[in-house]
């Protein structure tokens, strides 16, 4: 069974920062802002003196204008971090499932579909602008810094293709005989007709050919929709986490 500190590990190399510096055992991610998974800290191992450790980030947090923001799951170090800054006014947000399942399982109970896939090692422009609309980012910059974020990891990019433009995506970071599952969106006008999963699906038909066997994700805790398919395709929730953060002063 895959280890808490395993799937970390998985995630780190999934969505890579574009700017990752330790900070006394915490890896402190920066990326421009774009994306709170590659603008945290990772505490992986306790500091040596914490109070200093905190100062440090926010320092390297603020001095770029980000909000200083942490990752907290059950590995997160030390123990009673969560506490700390909670009471150092730290909110927090976003509380996350990280889930796990078998990429035969997954093939075998999501049927097969009408919905045309097409598979691609490249995000292109039009990829970009969906995952844009549907992740409430948007900007020539923004995107060109997600590009660098995705490009950073062998992956794989589905793409449906509607009558007017592209309405579901998905990409599949591939590391080692494991697939992250990110940006998973289906356009609001294409809802509700299975391309979700038929992306899903089609995807992981993909990845079996490169030796992909497991797959991980992370879903919001009250995204139902999501949940439910998930659920469906024979996912179980492995860990969870959530944010801290504080906003730049002023």
């Amino acid at each position: 069974m895959v280890t808490v500190a395993e799937l970390d590990d998985l995630m780190l190399q999934g969505w890579r920062a574009l700017t990752c510096t330790e900070v006394d055992g915490w890896l402190v991610r920066r990326s421009a802002g774009v994306t709170s998974r590659a603008n945290s800290v990772l505490p992986l191992t306790p500091p040596a003196d914490v109070g200093k450790a905190l100062r440090e980030v926010e320092d390297l947090y603020h001095g770029t204008g980000l909000a200083s923001t942490f990752l907290i799951g059950p590995a997160a170090q030390p123990a009673d971090l969560d506490e700390l800054l909670a009471a150092r006014g730290y909110t927090r947000l976003r509380p996350t499932l990280l889930q796990t399942a078998d990429v035969a399982t997954v093939l075998e109970r999501l049927p097969s579909s009408d919905v045309a896939v097409r598979i691609d090692k490249r995000p292109d422009a039009a990829w970009l602008d969906l995952w844009s609309l549907t992740d409430g980012r948007g900007g020539a910059e923004t995107l060109a810094v997600a590009r660098e974020i995705m490009e950073a990891t062998p992956a794989l990019y589905a793409s449906v293709e509607g009558s007017s433009g592209i309405t579901a995506i998905g990409r599949l970071a591939l590391v080692g005989a494991w697939g992250g599952l990110y940006g998973l969106a289906v356009h609001p006008d294409a809802r509700r007709q299975g391309q979700a999963a038929a992306v899903l699906r089609g995807l992981l038909a993909e990845a079996s050919g490169h030796g992909v066997d497991s797959v991980w994700l992370q879903v919001l805790a009250d995204n139902e929709p999501a949940l439910k398919l998930y659920d469906r395709a024979g996912f179980t929730t492995a860990t969870r986490y959530h944010y801290r953060t504080r906003p730049v002063a002023g």
